[in-house]
């Protein structure tokens, strides 16, 4: 729910289309005026990757680059655990998410049948890569598939700006009947993680600074974790 309120699918009032000038976030983020809400859902998927991800692809995409951090993928001893305990759940996540994570990047993958937050990040870097880098080169940068894939990218993103009312209508349907915690949604905002996780000075620092350090906390956190192996000395 946290994220369709971000993006501007539900809770959207008369007086916020006015400013807005359109009827959902999903148009405003391909608008040159909706610069704001672009780099807040950039720093939204940066920040976080927790909560439902049912027909939320903005949650998913977010969940699985977090599983494919270096610091997270070089943990071989808990992945050895992890599929040794949890089989099933490891063969899904290898031969089904991965690929279809893949798939959406590349911009080839079937949509599921009922999304109510598609995939906005690679438009929104397209968007904003001028003036923020989160990380380094996008797949569309280094394969040679890179044109196509930023085309098919850009042709999707008129689709969603074109299909918002079906978003809307798939939110309101998944969210029928659940009764919203506001203590809980408060959590899941944007501006309480900032605050959570750099504090409220550290969340007004730098943008770049601010995730170099947290790499850095996640590196120690990894290494400590697993430490690396210890370099043989050579008699």
């Amino acid at each position: 729910m946290a994220d369709c309120q971000v993006a501007r699918i539900l809770g959207v009032t008369p007086e916020l289309k006015g400013q807005m000038g359109v009827s959902s976030g999903l148009e405003l983020v391909t608008l040159p005026h909706g610069r704001q809400l672009r780099l807040d859902l950039m720093e939204r998927h940066h920040t976080m990757a927790i909560g439902d991800t049912v027909g939320d692809l903005f949650a998913f995409t977010a969940l699985m680059k977090a599983l494919d951090l270096p610091q997270i993928s070089r943990l071989e001893d808990t992945w050895t655990t992890l599929r040794r305990n949890y089989t099933q759940t490891a063969i899904s996540y290898e031969k089904t998410l991965k690929p279809f994570y893949k798939n959406l990047y590349e911009g080839t993958a079937s949509s599921p049948p009922v999304v109510c937050v598609p995939l906005l990040l690679p438009l929104l870097t397209l968007m904003e890569r001028p003036s923020v880098t989160l990380e380094g080169a996008e797949l569309w940068e280094t394969i040679d598939q890179g044109c196509d894939i930023m085309l098919r990218h850009l042709e999707a993103a008129r689709d969603v700006a074109h299909d918002t009312q079906t978003y809307t209508a798939n939110a309101q349907k998944i969210l029928q009947g659940f009764q919203c915690d506001d203590d809980l949604l408060e959590v899941l905002k944007t501006d309480f993680q900032l605050r959570l996780l750099w504090g409220s000075r550290g969340a007004s620092v730098n943008q770049s600074d601010r995730y170099n350090k947290f790499n850095l906390i996640l590196t120690a956190l990894s290494r400590k974790l697993e430490p690396l192996p210890k370099t043989q000395t050579i008699i």
